[in-house]
């Protein structure tokens, strides 16, 4: 998850040397270029960058397509960085300065962490690049441009809305598996839930959490330590999709499926898959390929007028499940399939 809310004979000449030192430098945060052109070359061509939190997350794979997509169709350049994994703060850093070197108009950021970042992007605006955040917001929010993203406190509150309503008269006892600190979504996230389930952090229906960094590894891992401690857990908030299939399995091998409700933010097609064979309750579905394609828009538009995207444009989120309840709009897996980070 309408609103408005990715990487020979050696013949030791000066050149040679240069462009081995940039080609380590690249490595030392995580970089594919696509379509690529050095700023000595650029001449007029307007070069998008983008950088996300890492290269193999499937919302992030999606974010790069869809700008990829949309620079060729606008006849401009995109060079695509990441970070090496979720919370890679110093590889993201690196990114943008090298994009900036790279003389670029723009750059489409989801940071890490929404503090970390603001020092480098200020360096960037003051470059005169301007800066979208998209799927994540800074903190300050107005040290970017623009934000591009799901309003994830509300798409947070429709998962806890319906976790709680799918519990029926049992008393809650809920895990959750959280993402990674620092970041605004996933704060967002876990607090809107929250409000949605209608308890407050602290509250003793919540009996254990744990970090996952948003990756299924680590969502396994992390339900497994859960269940070890609290075998008596019947509801799981999870970060992203990620988590989510990796605390399933976790639950499937404790043979609890049946006892535990799973929930989830995202939408891709795979997890609306995991909702079709019943492993995820529900999801809220966002829609990066929209955030993606209005970013490159924008810094084209900046580069060719002058005029600056600005404030906070959400682009939407919908509710995904087969198991409806009464008073929560949804939409099924069908749809969600058709539709899924559309």
């Amino acid at each position: 998850m309408l609103d408005l809310r990715t990487p020979p004979a050696r013949r030791f000449s000066k050149t040679t040397l240069i462009a081995g030192v940039a080609a380590i430098g690249a490595l030392a945060f995580g970089a594919v270029a696509l379509t690529p052109m050095p700023a000595s070359s650029a001449g007029n061509k307007i070069i998008v960058g983008l950088v996300t939190k890492t290269e193999v997350n499937p919302y992030f794979v999606k974010l790069r397509q869809a700008a990829t997509a949309e620079a060729k169709a606008k006849g401009v350049e995109l060079i695509a960085r990441f970070g090496k994994f979720d919370g890679d703060n110093e590889g993201q850093v690196a990114a943008v300065e090298s994009l900036i070197s790279a003389g670029v108009k723009g750059i489409l950021i989801t940071p890490n962490n929404s503090t970390g970042m603001l020092n480098v992007i200020k360096k960037a605006r003051d470059a005169g690049v301007v800066v979208i955040a998209l799927d994540t917001a800074t903190d300050p929010a107005d040290a970017v441009d623009a934000t591009l993203a799901t309003d994830n406190f509300q798409a947070g509150v429709q998962q806890g809305q319906y976790a709680r309503a799918a519990l029926g008269n049992k008393a809650p006892k809920l895990a959750m598996l959280d993402g990674t600190p620092g970041g605004t979504v996933d704060t967002f996230r876990h607090n809107g839930f929250l409000k949605g389930f209608g308890i407050a952090e602290g509250d003793p229906a919540i009996i254990g959490k744990q970090i996952t960094n948003g990756a299924q590894d680590k969502g396994q891992t992390g339900m497994e330590n859960l269940l070890s401690a609290h075998p008596e857990i019947n509801v799981v908030y999870t970060i992203n999709e990620p988590a989510a299939e990796g605390g399933y399995a976790a639950i499937k091998s404790a043979g609890k499926q049946k006892d535990v409700v799973v929930t989830s933010i995202d939408g891709g097609c795979l997890g609306v898959k995991y909702v079709q064979r019943g492993e995820i309750a529900a999801t809220v579905m966002q829609f990066p390929k929209k955030m993606a394609a209005a970013g490159v828009d924008a810094v084209v538009e900046y580069a060719k007028t002058g005029k600056k995207p600005s404030g906070f444009i959400n682009t939407g989120s919908e509710l995904i499940t087969d198991k409806p309840l009464q008073g929560l709009p949804s939409q099924d897996a069908k749809w969600g399939l058709a539709n899924c980070w559309g």
